[in-house]
């Protein structure tokens, strides 16, 4: 099945009314930004759209879906994902509506092809971008618009200091700030703000962390007992696997952070010499080259056993 191109999508969407969006399970910046534009840009053209509700969803993130949560007993006619790449990434409360996605919007090279209509971007830092080219097609995008995508493409960069950043990240988030939307807040809160229970995960997650390979593969391990202990949530816990990749002389971050009792979710951070989609492919996973994600089951040193497995793999096979 071929992939739509973006007038293609862009006519599809205006197809579409009563439209229920979809974001993934630990909802980031570029899936809620996504989600939140297209629901703003489907209602400038008079239609009736909604996010699903996600459970995991951040005080960072929350302010970009309230405007936008679906009502208690929407019955949806179509209905969209954004970021997705498997329908193993959807939220407990989406599973009704896996068989049943219209159109899934991506850029994750691990894409599966889920929707009975699908357009990916694997050459794009963040889904965002692509979100962007389709507004573009539907009409002007507006600074109401133009906000939860700058909020997309930044988060999705590192705020433009990740590998995958790229020439044409720039001009879409250029062409956002255009807009005038107050860019320089979304840095502050995303980038340049921490809770005092973030910096104690970090302390201890720096304090107790384990180097392999000569010093270039570091482990980072954020425990239940480490979030208890500190008493911090889903929002303390953001973007931790951002962390391990600032360690002078790592090119292979690994954040294992205990979802339940023996259920681990890896973050692999990566350079050039190790390719991270592989890695968590292996693992049951996917992502990009340099950011990728996977879960296991087992204890602390079964999953970390495993997760350093699968780097050794890929570094002995190249791929």
């Amino acid at each position: 099945m071929s992939d739509l191109t973006v007038k293609e999508t862009a006519a599809l969407l205006r197809q579409m009314d009563d439209v229920l969006i979809l974001t993934h399970i630990r909802p980031d910046g570029d899936t809620v930004g996504c989600a939140s534009a297209l629901c703003l840009a489907l209602r400038a053209l008079g239609k009736r759209a909604y996010l699903l509700p996600n459970p995991g969803q951040t005080r960072t993130t929350a302010p970009y879906f309230a405007p936008c949560e679906a009502p208690e007993g929407f019955a949806p006619k179509y209905v969209v994902s954004t970021d997705i790449a498997s329908r193993g990434l959807l939220p407990d409360n989406a599973q009704p509506y896996r068989d049943r996605i219209d159109l899934a919007i991506d850029h994750h090279p691990s894409f599966e092809r889920f929707a009975a209509a699908n357009i990916v971007r694997p050459e794009a830092a963040a889904c965002g971008e692509l979100i962007y080219d389709i507004l573009c097609q539907l009409g002007p995008v507006t600074a109401e618009t133009a906000l939860p995508l700058y909020v997309a493409v930044s988060t999705d960069t590192g705020c433009f200091q990740y590998s995958n950043t790229t020439p044409s990240t720039h001009r879409v988030a250029a062409a956002l700030m255009e807009t005038g939307i107050d860019f320089r807040a979304v840095n502050k809160i995303f980038f340049r703000t921490k809770s005092r229970k973030r910096m104690a995960l970090e302390g201890d997650m720096l304090a107790n962390m384990e180097f392999y390979d000569e010093g270039r593969v570091a482990v980072l391990k954020v425990p239940i007992s480490l979030m208890e202990r500190v008493d911090a949530d889903e929002s303390d816990a953001e973007d931790l696997s951002a962390l391990g990749g600032q360690i002078e002389g790592v090119d292979c971050a690994v954040t294992m952070r205990e979802l339940r009792p023996d259920v681990w979710k890896f973050s692999v951070r990566t350079g050039e010499r190790i390719n991270a989609c592989s890695v968590c492919a292996r693992l049951g996973g996917g992502g990009h080259a340099a950011a990728a994600g996977a879960t296991v089951s087992g204890t602390l040193e079964e999953a970390r056993a495993a997760v350093l497995g699968a780097i050794r793999a890929v570094q002995e096979t190249g791929g």
